[in-house]
């Protein structure tokens, strides 16, 4: 009887919860560095006036963000698992203010060249390591609000860059220096929140104790193998991983298109290059996809996913309206719908893992599903901008359109044929 009360007098108490508004803060820097991410979107005009290059060329200085992003989620999720999260997002940080700094004095191409790529590595850093922040910092009993808080802070970043470019651009003096000047601003305050935020410890192997051998694939333990390495997740959960890109891929890829050729298209429609149109609808489109989130977080995730895929599927369907009716209406609702399919599309995916992926692997997952997701959505849209340049807008449009409709209800597909627990776990 006595071993017992020592035994129970012993017992650590439990660690007290962290703050809601923690929860809510620990997802800024994932908004600051996605703010970032599509600031620069409507300043290309600016700069090809003052500097003087082709759209050809354009199209390399997009392709240097997907190598910088796919590069870094390569090595940045497995890396924070093993380190630790502040680790990872404090570089990715610095090199988002360096970023900047570029961006704010660029006078060449491999200035844009060089910015791009760094912010394309500050996103894959926080998209792995950042997400898996708000979860940590939310703890087990709340990851499902985690998800929902990272996902949204995510879109909401990425739409408030175009528009916050935009607005800028168009009244503020010397716009890109302006612009980048507030962004710089914007991550300083990301640092502080680092600096400050509640993370626990990565498990270390105490001094003079042996090392434990461990499984690759096992749950609950940091993968071992290759730091760089195209991301997975531990064994048993390759479903999950393949549910959550089936429906997200499309859904990015969707709005990927929208940021890329949106503004020709309504410089087609509507007979404008106003960078401040052009940013508000990506700010409306990114919008739809954090409200859309909220409300469809208590649903189950196999609803969410479904709905995700049909959405997506819509945006197309009036997509490819838009462009062959010149109906600036529905080009609009095609925004708004792709907007919405990437929310529910990456709310879902992320709470699958979330759900089912242990802490120790949850930023390599992470990595996992934005890789699965990115690689399509930097590769469709430039091959549509090509293709338009060949057929045209509306046949490359048109044609693109088809590609994603007939991909998002594969997509939907793949939900609905999946057993309800893997979707819905307990």
């Amino acid at each position: 009887m006595p071993s017992t009360t020592r035994t129970t007098a012993s017992r650590p108490a439990p660690a007290p919860a962290t703050p809601l508004w923690w929860i809510w803060l620990a997802a800024w820097p994932v908004t600051a560095v996605f703010v970032l991410s599509n600031a620069a979107t409507p300043l290309y005009v600016l700069w090809q006036h003052d500097i003087g290059f082709s759209k050809g060329t354009l199209t390399v200085v997009f392709a240097f963000y997907i190598v910088g992003l796919i590069g870094s989620l390569l090595v940045s999720g497995v890396l924070s698992d093993r380190v630790g999260r502040k680790p990872v997002l404090l570089p990715a940080l610095a090199l988002g203010l360096a970023a900047c700094l570029i961006f704010g004095t660029a006078t060449s191409v491999a200035a844009l060249i060089t910015a791009r790529l760094f912010t394309g590595i500050a996103v894959g850093a926080v998209v792995s390591a950042g997400m898996a922040a708000v979860t940590d910092v939310a703890g087990p009993e709340r990851r499902r609000t985690a998800a929902l808080l990272a996902s949204c802070a995510m879109v909401f970043g990425a739409g408030l860059g175009p528009l916050l470019a935009g607005l800028l651009s168009e009244l503020a003096p010397a716009p890109t220096t302006t612009v980048f000047a507030i962004e710089a601003v914007l991550l300083a305050s990301a640092v502080l929140v680092v600096l400050r935020m509640p993370l626990p410890v990565p498990p270390t192997r105490t001094p003079g104790t042996p090392k434990t051998p461990s499984t690759p694939g096992t749950p609950g333990t940091p993968a071992r193998g290759s730091w760089i390495r195209i991301p997975g997740v531990p064994r048993g959960n390759g479903r999950r991983l393949a549910l959550g890109i089936a429906v997200f891929a499309p859904g990015i890829t969707a709005t990927s298109f929208v940021l890329s050729l949106g503004p020709s298209l309504l410089s087609g429609l509507l007979g404008t290059t106003n960078r401040i149109v052009a940013g508000a609808t990506a700010f409306v489109m990114f919008l739809a996809a954090t409200g859309v989130q909220f409300a469809v977080q208590r649903l189950r995730r196999r609803t969410i996913l479904a709905a995700g895929a049909a959405t997506t599927a819509l945006s197309m369907v009036a997509l490819v309206t838009a462009v062959r009716t010149e109906a600036v209406a529905v080009l609009v609702l095609a925004a708004l719908l792709a907007g919405a399919g990437q929310g529910m599309g990456q709310l879902g995916g992320l709470s699958l893992l979330n759900a089912g992926i242990p802490p120790q692997r949850l930023a390599e997952a992470n990595a996992a599903l934005n890789v699965g997701g990115y690689l399509p959505a930097g590769l469709l849209p430039v091959s549509a901008g090509y293709l338009s340049d060949a057929v045209g807008l509306t046949s490359g449009a048109t044609i693109f359109g088809a590609v994603l409709l007939l991909l998002a209800l594969l997509g939907g597909l793949l939900v609905l044929t999946t057993r309800r627990e893997v979707t819905d776990p307990a």
